[in-house]
C-alpha cells in the first residue's frame, strides 16, 4: 500500500469510507466496548460511560450497517437484544487495543501539552 498522495483516502476510496466509519469517538469505543463479547444495550451505556441512549443507538446502527456489529434479538419475554462484533468487526480488535495502549501511555501527555496551549492562548 502506497501512501502517496492521490493513492489513498481519495473520496471514492474504501479505505477513506473504513477510516469515516471508525474515526468518530463512540464507533471506536462501542468496538472496544464488545471485542470481549456480547453486551446489552444497557449494558454498553453503563460500561462505556458519558454516551447518551440516543447516540449509543445511532452508532450502533451505523457499525450494523456497514457489517460491523450485529444485533441479536432473543424470542423472550421480555425481548432480550445483544450486540456484538461480526466477524469483520472482530478484526478490528487488535489495531483498536493498539490505539488504546497508546492512549493510555500518551494520554496525560496530551492533556499536559492542551493545557500550555490554552495558558498560552490566554
Amino acid at each position: 500500500m502506497s501512501l502517496r498522495p492521490g493513492t489513498v483516502f481519495l473520496a471514492d476510496c474504501p479505505a477513506r469510507l473504513a477510516i469515516e466509519i471508525i474515526a468518530s469517538k463512540w464507533a471506536v469505543v462501542t468496538l472496544f466496548a464488545l471485542s470481549d463479547g456480547p453486551l446489552r444495550h444497557g449494558e454498553l451505556v453503563e460500561l462505556i460511560g458519558g454516551v447518551s441512549r440516543k447516540v449509543l443507538t445511532q452508532t450502533l446502527r451505523r457499525l450494523q450497517s456497514h457489517g460491523l456489529v450485529e444485533r441479536q434479538v432473543y424470542a423472550e419475554a421480555p425481548p432480550r437484544v445483544e450486540y456484538s462484533l461480526t466477524e469483520l468487526g472482530s478484526t478490528l480488535r487488535e489495531p483498536i487495543t493498539m490505539l488504546t495502549a497508546w492512549a493510555r501511555s500518551n494520554g496525560e501527555a496530551i492533556a499536559a501539552f492542551h493545557e500550555t496551549a490554552e495558558t498560552e492562548d490566554s
